[in-house]
């Protein structure tokens, strides 16, 4: 279908949660390891499946036969203070997956109930350790921790680890265990989505083993999941995000040019749920704003979106988009703020910012 930049053709687009797609599902027939699978997945496309809503699963379902699936949902153990666990010290056998909260003993780190009472240790941005020679259950030293100092003690690499075994050794004269901020989360996805969408099957998740922190897509379940432990293989479903921000300075028209000859198009928001995936994606740009696939007709006096469609539904900031634009000499243009309200604002299509690309239909 021809498309130009000033005369769209005056399509209603309406779009829900059940028929905007916002990924692409890709299955891939090899069998690897749950983390082989998600490496490979975050190099060819966006990464493990994350599914948000039943029509997910019944696409997924299109790729599930008699075979099991992964997909991205996991737990994992982080610190405290929200990053990421990179280096981990665990003793013999540990953790053994029965536990959610880790403790230090001897300079090897153990998971425990977190009801246990151990002393612990607080990271004080001044003072630095502050061991703590006071039996609390992990939450309340947490608490603690947190009301006086900064949080639990958090460990990312092995000489850190010495330094903490050896500050407790000089302490703990005890030999008692000792509270980290090292605690295993509840499930999320592989790429951080917030979807709270689970589809577990009848007794799932049971964690036999202790160790059952990943999930597979099952067979003969109608695409129910269970929980299952890292070192099986199967086969994988990786997910391509619609969107994609690009880190690059251009104008309106060069980002219009870019999208095209590179991905599908700048993005159109038809709906609020197109919205939320605009909101997801933009807090990854470099500039206060990014360009959407908005433009401003002065012949017609209409704002369109350059994939053909008139703008029904609106998310302006205040004193945008408004008429008059059309009293403007400058030809302008749609953005999103990448901060904020993430609302859309006007601009001259000559400024330099980021942009959103659609990679697909």
């Amino acid at each position: 279908m021809a498309q130009t930049l000033y005369f769209p053709l005056l399509l209603i687009a309406l779009c829900s949660i059940s028929d905007c797609v916002q990924r692409q599902y890709h299955f891939i027939k090899e069998t690897k390891k749950q983390t082989d699978a998600r490496q490979y997945c975050r190099e060819k496309y966006t990464d493990l499946a994350t599914v948000d809503n039943m029509n997910d699963t019944t696409e997924l379902m299109k790729s599930v036969k008699d075979v099991r699936l992964w997909i991205g949902l996991q737990r994992k153990w982080q610190w405290s203070s929200g990053g990421p666990a990179l280096f981990l010290n665990w003793g013999d056998k540990q953790p053994d997956g029965k536990d959610e909260c880790a403790f230090m003993k001897n300079g090897e780190w153990h998971d425990g109930k977190c009801s246990d009472t151990w002393i612990f240790v607080c990271y004080n941005m001044s003072r630095g350790l502050v061991f703590v020679n006071q039996k609390m259950n992990w939450r309340a030293a947490q608490s603690h921790c947190r009301q006086n100092h900064i949080d639990l003690v958090s460990v990312r690499n092995q000489n850190e680890n010495q330094q903490l075994e050896k500050f407790i050794n000089d302490r703990n004269s005890s030999g008692s265990a000792v509270w980290i901020s090292l605690f295993r989360d509840s499930w999320q996805w592989s790429d951080q989505s917030n979807s709270s969408f689970r589809y577990w099957n009848t007794g799932e998740p049971n964690n036999v083993g202790g160790n059952e922190d990943y999930t597979v897509l099952m067979e003969n379940t109608q695409g129910h999941w269970a929980d299952i432990s890292c070192d099986r293989q199967f086969p994988f479903v990786c997910h391509e995000d619609k969107l994609i921000v690009i880190q690059q300075n251009l104008s309106w028209s060069e980002a219009l040019r870019y999208c095209r000859q590179n991905h599908v198009d700048l993005v159109s928001v038809q709906s609020v749920e197109m919205q939320y995936e605009v909101m997801n994606v933009v807090k990854l740009a470099s500039t206060e704003a990014v360009w959407l696939g908005l433009r401003f007709s002065h012949i017609l006096g209409i704002w369109f979106w350059v994939s053909g469609e008139t703008v029904y539904y609106c998310n302006w900031a205040p004193g945008n988009g408004t008429l008059e634009e059309d009293c403007e000499p400058t030809v302008r243009s749609g953005a999103v703020q990448s901060g904020g309200d993430q609302t859309w604002i006007s601009r001259p299509e000559t400024d330099k910012l980021n942009f959103i690309c659609s990679r697909y239909e």
